[in-house]
Protein backbone atom coordinates (compact mmCIF):
# COMPACT_ATOMS: atom_id res chain seq x y z
CA UNK A 1 0.00 0.00 0.00
CA UNK A 2 1.22 3.57 -1.20
CA UNK A 3 1.99 6.36 1.60
CA UNK A 4 2.17 9.13 -0.95
CA UNK A 5 0.33 11.85 0.62
CA UNK A 6 -1.96 13.85 -1.80
CA UNK A 7 -1.12 17.73 -2.47
CA UNK A 8 2.50 16.96 -0.54
CA UNK A 9 5.85 19.06 -1.31
CA UNK A 10 7.81 16.20 -2.83
CA UNK A 11 11.78 16.54 -1.71
CA UNK A 12 14.02 14.52 -3.96
CA UNK A 13 17.10 13.50 -2.37
CA UNK A 14 19.16 12.33 -4.93
CA UNK A 15 21.79 14.28 -5.14
CA UNK A 16 24.55 14.96 -2.07
CA UNK A 17 25.23 18.55 -2.79
CA UNK A 18 21.85 19.46 -3.22
CA UNK A 19 19.94 17.75 -0.25
CA UNK A 20 20.28 20.42 2.74
CA UNK A 21 19.19 22.91 -0.13
CA UNK A 22 16.31 20.61 -1.41
CA UNK A 23 15.17 20.06 2.19
CA UNK A 24 15.13 23.90 3.13
CA UNK A 25 13.17 24.59 -0.27
CA UNK A 26 10.32 22.64 0.10
CA UNK A 27 10.09 23.18 4.04
CA UNK A 28 9.90 27.00 2.87
CA UNK A 29 7.33 25.78 -0.35
CA UNK A 30 4.85 23.32 2.48
CA UNK A 31 5.07 26.13 4.96
CA UNK A 32 3.14 28.52 2.85
CA UNK A 33 0.93 25.94 0.61
CA UNK A 34 0.55 24.17 4.17
CA UNK A 35 1.37 21.00 2.87
CA UNK A 36 3.08 17.82 4.03
CA UNK A 37 6.22 16.91 2.93
CA UNK A 38 7.25 13.82 1.27
CA UNK A 39 11.27 12.79 1.65
CA UNK A 40 11.35 11.19 -1.88
CA UNK A 41 14.80 8.64 -2.22
CA UNK A 42 15.03 6.65 -5.25
CA UNK A 43 17.10 4.01 -5.62
CA UNK A 44 17.03 0.62 -7.81
CA UNK A 45 17.97 -2.66 -6.33
CA UNK A 46 20.84 -2.86 -8.27
CA UNK A 47 24.67 -1.94 -8.20
CA UNK A 48 25.96 1.78 -8.23
CA UNK A 49 28.80 2.36 -11.58
CA UNK A 50 30.50 5.06 -9.36
CA UNK A 51 30.28 6.13 -5.02
CA UNK A 52 27.48 8.16 -4.23
CA UNK A 53 28.95 9.90 -0.91
CA UNK A 54 26.23 11.67 1.58
CA UNK A 55 28.73 12.37 3.83
CA UNK A 56 28.27 16.27 5.22
CA UNK A 57 25.60 16.71 3.21
CA UNK A 58 23.26 18.01 6.08
CA UNK A 59 24.03 20.45 8.95
CA UNK A 60 23.14 21.11 12.09
CA UNK A 61 23.24 24.16 14.45
CA UNK A 62 25.69 21.94 16.68
CA UNK A 63 28.20 21.98 14.20
CA UNK A 64 28.36 18.29 13.77
CA UNK A 65 27.63 16.06 10.51
CA UNK A 66 23.80 14.60 10.39
CA UNK A 67 25.60 11.96 8.37
CA UNK A 68 29.20 11.49 9.07
CA UNK A 69 29.66 8.49 6.72
CA UNK A 70 27.43 7.80 4.34
CA UNK A 71 28.82 5.99 1.13
CA UNK A 72 27.65 3.93 -1.75
CA UNK A 73 30.42 1.45 -3.07
CA UNK A 74 30.24 -1.62 -5.95
CA UNK A 75 30.44 -4.20 -3.39
CA UNK A 76 27.36 -3.02 -1.06
CA UNK A 77 24.58 -5.73 -1.91
CA UNK A 78 21.28 -4.11 -2.20
CA UNK A 79 20.15 -4.65 1.56
CA UNK A 80 22.83 -2.40 2.00
CA UNK A 81 21.90 -0.13 -0.34
CA UNK A 82 18.20 0.24 1.29
CA UNK A 83 19.32 0.40 4.10
CA UNK A 84 21.49 3.51 3.46
CA UNK A 85 18.36 5.04 1.82
CA UNK A 86 16.46 4.88 4.84
CA UNK A 87 19.49 5.93 7.07
CA UNK A 88 19.58 9.16 4.43
CA UNK A 89 15.70 9.35 4.98
CA UNK A 90 15.57 9.39 8.84
CA UNK A 91 18.65 11.73 9.11
CA UNK A 92 17.06 14.01 6.15
CA UNK A 93 13.56 14.33 8.61
CA UNK A 94 15.92 14.98 11.88
CA UNK A 95 17.25 17.73 9.55
CA UNK A 96 13.76 19.50 9.30
CA UNK A 97 13.10 18.63 13.18
CA UNK A 98 16.18 20.86 13.74
CA UNK A 99 15.07 23.84 11.71
CA UNK A 100 11.79 24.05 14.11
CA UNK A 101 9.75 22.54 11.23
CA UNK A 102 6.19 21.17 12.38
CA UNK A 103 4.26 20.17 9.56
CA UNK A 104 4.01 16.47 8.93
CA UNK A 105 6.29 14.93 6.64
CA UNK A 106 7.22 11.47 5.70
CA UNK A 107 9.47 8.77 3.86
CA UNK A 108 8.99 7.54 0.36
CA UNK A 109 11.77 5.35 -0.51
CA UNK A 110 11.22 3.98 -4.03
CA UNK A 111 13.23 0.88 -5.27
CA UNK A 112 13.29 2.50 -8.85
CA UNK A 113 15.02 4.77 -10.86
CA UNK A 114 14.54 8.98 -9.97
CA UNK A 115 12.24 8.72 -13.46
CA UNK A 116 10.10 6.14 -12.43
CA UNK A 117 10.14 7.54 -8.81
CA UNK A 118 8.83 11.50 -9.83
CA UNK A 119 6.60 9.63 -12.46
CA UNK A 120 4.70 7.85 -9.49
CA UNK A 121 4.42 11.06 -7.37
CA UNK A 122 3.54 12.85 -10.05
CA UNK A 123 -0.47 13.09 -10.19
CA UNK A 124 -0.64 13.08 -6.62
CA UNK A 125 1.78 15.59 -5.79
CA UNK A 126 1.48 19.82 -5.37
CA UNK A 127 5.16 20.71 -6.52
CA UNK A 128 8.02 18.77 -6.64
CA UNK A 129 12.01 20.21 -5.30
CA UNK A 130 14.76 19.17 -7.15
CA UNK A 131 18.11 19.92 -7.05
CA UNK A 132 19.92 21.31 -9.70
CA UNK A 133 22.46 18.24 -10.60
CA UNK A 134 21.22 15.27 -10.69
CA UNK A 135 23.09 12.55 -10.03
CA UNK A 136 20.99 9.72 -12.18
CA UNK A 137 21.53 9.00 -15.92
CA UNK A 138 18.70 11.19 -17.00
CA UNK A 139 19.23 15.10 -17.56
CA UNK A 140 16.75 17.76 -15.60
CA UNK A 141 15.24 18.21 -19.09
CA UNK A 142 14.56 14.37 -19.09
CA UNK A 143 13.16 14.48 -16.14
CA UNK A 144 11.30 17.53 -16.54
CA UNK A 145 9.54 17.40 -19.66
CA UNK A 146 7.48 14.25 -19.02
CA UNK A 147 6.07 15.98 -15.63
CA UNK A 148 2.10 16.70 -15.08
CA UNK A 149 3.16 18.23 -11.45
CA UNK A 150 5.22 21.64 -11.26
CA UNK A 151 8.66 21.58 -10.43
CA UNK A 152 10.96 23.80 -8.32
CA UNK A 153 15.13 23.10 -9.52
CA UNK A 154 17.33 24.81 -6.89
CA UNK A 155 21.00 25.33 -6.27
CA UNK A 156 22.75 25.08 -3.22
CA UNK A 157 22.52 26.64 -1.17
CA UNK A 158 18.40 27.86 -0.92
CA UNK A 159 17.67 31.25 0.02
CA UNK A 160 13.89 32.01 0.66
CA UNK A 161 13.08 34.00 -2.43
CA UNK A 162 11.34 37.40 -1.57
CA UNK A 163 10.58 38.81 -5.47
CA UNK A 164 10.24 36.97 -8.96
CA UNK A 165 10.20 37.28 -12.59
CA UNK A 166 7.74 35.57 -14.56
CA UNK A 167 8.26 34.73 -18.19
CA UNK A 168 5.25 35.54 -19.94
CA UNK A 169 5.35 34.32 -23.55
CA UNK A 170 1.27 33.83 -24.41
CA UNK A 171 1.57 29.83 -24.93
CA UNK A 172 -1.20 27.92 -23.42
CA UNK A 173 1.47 26.44 -20.82
CA UNK A 174 2.34 29.66 -19.52
CA UNK A 175 -1.48 30.74 -19.41
CA UNK A 176 -1.91 27.61 -17.04
CA UNK A 177 0.96 29.02 -15.09
CA UNK A 178 -0.54 31.98 -14.77
CA UNK A 179 -4.00 30.73 -13.41
CA UNK A 180 -2.09 28.30 -11.34
CA UNK A 181 -0.06 31.68 -8.85
CA UNK A 182 -3.03 33.38 -9.16
CA UNK A 183 -5.01 30.77 -7.28
CA UNK A 184 -1.60 30.11 -5.15
CA UNK A 185 0.17 31.74 -2.34
CA UNK A 186 3.18 30.65 -3.23
CA UNK A 187 3.96 34.00 -4.95
CA UNK A 188 1.68 36.27 -2.81
CA UNK A 189 4.33 37.84 -0.78
CA UNK A 190 6.92 38.48 -3.26
CA UNK A 191 7.52 41.46 -6.04
CA UNK A 192 6.91 39.99 -9.44
CA UNK A 193 7.79 41.20 -12.46
CA UNK A 194 5.67 39.64 -15.66
CA UNK A 195 8.31 39.80 -18.37
CA UNK A 196 7.49 38.84 -22.18
CA UNK A 197 10.38 38.78 -25.00
CA UNK A 198 8.92 39.56 -28.03
CA UNK A 199 7.94 42.30 -30.90
CA UNK A 200 5.69 45.59 -29.51
CA UNK A 201 2.76 44.64 -31.42
CA UNK A 202 -0.81 45.34 -30.22
CA UNK A 203 -1.44 41.75 -29.45
CA UNK A 204 1.70 41.52 -27.17
CA UNK A 205 0.70 44.13 -25.39
CA UNK A 206 -2.98 43.26 -24.91
CA UNK A 207 -1.85 39.67 -23.80
CA UNK A 208 0.64 41.46 -21.16
CA UNK A 209 -1.70 43.65 -20.33
CA UNK A 210 -4.00 40.96 -19.70
CA UNK A 211 -1.88 39.07 -17.37
CA UNK A 212 -0.67 41.56 -15.43
CA UNK A 213 -4.10 42.86 -14.75
CA UNK A 214 -5.07 39.41 -13.47
CA UNK A 215 -1.91 39.15 -11.22
CA UNK A 216 -3.18 42.22 -9.30
CA UNK A 217 -6.67 41.25 -8.96
CA UNK A 218 -5.21 38.32 -7.63
CA UNK A 219 -3.27 40.62 -4.55
CA UNK A 220 0.24 40.27 -5.89
CA UNK A 221 2.37 43.08 -6.25
CA UNK A 222 3.66 43.38 -9.62
CA UNK A 223 5.42 44.94 -12.78
CA UNK A 224 5.28 44.31 -16.44
CA UNK A 225 7.86 44.83 -18.99
CA UNK A 226 8.10 43.93 -22.95
CA UNK A 227 11.51 43.39 -24.28
CA UNK A 228 11.98 43.76 -28.14
CA UNK A 229 14.95 41.24 -28.16
CA UNK A 230 15.32 37.75 -30.22
CA UNK A 231 17.47 36.33 -27.50
CA UNK A 232 14.72 35.10 -24.97
CA UNK A 233 17.02 33.13 -22.75
CA UNK A 234 19.59 35.98 -22.69
CA UNK A 235 16.86 38.72 -22.65
CA UNK A 236 15.33 37.29 -19.89
CA UNK A 237 18.73 36.49 -17.29
CA UNK A 238 20.06 40.16 -18.26
CA UNK A 239 16.74 41.38 -16.76
CA UNK A 240 16.55 39.08 -13.89
CA UNK A 241 20.25 40.07 -12.75
CA UNK A 242 19.27 43.89 -13.42
CA UNK A 243 16.50 43.73 -10.94
CA UNK A 244 17.59 41.36 -8.76
CA UNK A 245 14.92 39.20 -8.91
CA UNK A 246 15.65 35.96 -6.72
CA UNK A 247 12.72 33.46 -8.97
CA UNK A 248 12.67 32.64 -12.28
CA UNK A 249 9.11 31.06 -13.13
CA UNK A 250 8.29 29.84 -16.53
CA UNK A 251 6.31 27.57 -18.58
CA UNK A 252 8.03 24.22 -19.05
CA UNK A 253 8.93 23.52 -23.07
CA UNK A 254 5.67 25.38 -24.54
CA UNK A 255 7.56 25.50 -27.68
CA UNK A 256 6.94 23.27 -30.74
CA UNK A 257 9.25 20.57 -31.52
CA UNK A 258 9.41 22.17 -34.76
CA UNK A 259 10.99 25.42 -33.15
CA UNK A 260 13.16 23.54 -30.82
CA UNK A 261 14.73 21.57 -33.49
CA UNK A 262 15.29 25.17 -35.36
CA UNK A 263 16.06 26.97 -32.50
CA UNK A 264 16.35 24.99 -29.29
CA UNK A 265 14.71 25.14 -26.21
CA UNK A 266 14.35 28.64 -24.17
CA UNK A 267 13.67 25.97 -20.96
CA UNK A 268 16.85 23.97 -21.87
CA UNK A 269 18.52 26.77 -22.25
CA UNK A 270 17.33 28.63 -18.95
CA UNK A 271 18.05 25.09 -17.23
CA UNK A 272 21.76 25.31 -17.88
CA UNK A 273 22.12 29.00 -17.12
CA UNK A 274 20.31 29.75 -14.71
CA UNK A 275 21.53 30.02 -11.14
CA UNK A 276 18.44 30.98 -9.09
CA UNK A 277 15.58 29.00 -7.80
CA UNK A 278 13.70 27.94 -10.83
CA UNK A 279 9.79 26.85 -11.18
CA UNK A 280 9.00 24.71 -14.12
CA UNK A 281 5.43 24.21 -15.10
CA UNK A 282 4.09 21.41 -16.73
CA UNK A 283 3.15 21.48 -20.63
CA UNK A 284 -0.48 20.45 -20.95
Amino acid sequence: MSNLKPDSIIACLDCPDHVQAVLDASMWVAKILNAPIGLLHAMPNTHRATAVSYSGCLTVDDETHLLQKFTTEEHDNNSQIKDQGKLLLKQAESYCLSRQYQKPIYALHRHTTLAESIDYVDDEAQLIVIGHNVTCKHTLAQLIRPSKCPILVTHAPFSPPRSALFAFDNRPTCHALLDWLCHNALIRPMAVHIVMVGKETESNKDALREAYARLKQSGINCKKALIDERDVTAALLYYQKQHQLELLMTGAFGESRLREIFYGSDTQKLLGSSKSPYLLFPSE
